[in-house]
């Protein structure tokens, strides 16, 4: 019994922390909105297109939600006190706020967190949200600078 109560205990305690720390997500709300979209898109059309089409798909359900949205946003990047020539283009930027990276590939790996990392960095945005339509299941991760 002793053993029993311990139990219960740990979970609702870890469980309590997990409530915690879901409300200490950054742009929570959004995020889960956004997301939800991709899923909606992933159920629809699967996997196996080429990204351009998930892109397509999403900006038809961004404009059908009214979400704010920037598609293909350049942004310059700077070294010492220059400006290089060359841009990131992130897919997408919703609110003004959080950067969408899509891929429709196999897996993804830790050059495309990097990737959505400096996307981050040169946007000087704090919410990178990282969606795979490649696989079975849509794969996000939420990345934070």
């Amino acid at each position: 019994m002793l053993l029993k109560n311990r139990v219960d205990t740990n979970y609702t305690n870890f469980h309590k922390k997990n409530i915690n720390t879901l409300e200490e997500l950054i742009y929570r709300h959004e995020a889960f909105q956004i997301i939800g979209l991709c899923m909606e898109v992933h159920r629809i059309l699967g996997k196996g297109h080429n990204e351009v089409v998930y892109k397509d798909a999403l900006e038809y359900e961004f404009k059908s939600t009214g979400i704010e949205y920037s598609r293909e946003k350049k942004y310059k990047i700077k070294y010492k006190e220059i400006t290089l020539p060359h841009t990131y283009n992130a897919d997408f930027v919703i609110f003004d706020k959080i950067i969408l990276e899509v891929k429709a590939i196999e897996l993804l790996t830790d050059s495309h967190i990097k990737q959505t990392l400096n996307y981050l960095a040169a946007s000087k945005q704090k919410l990178g949200l990282l969606v795979n339509f490649g696989q079975d299941s849509l794969v996000h991760k939420r990345i934070l600078l």
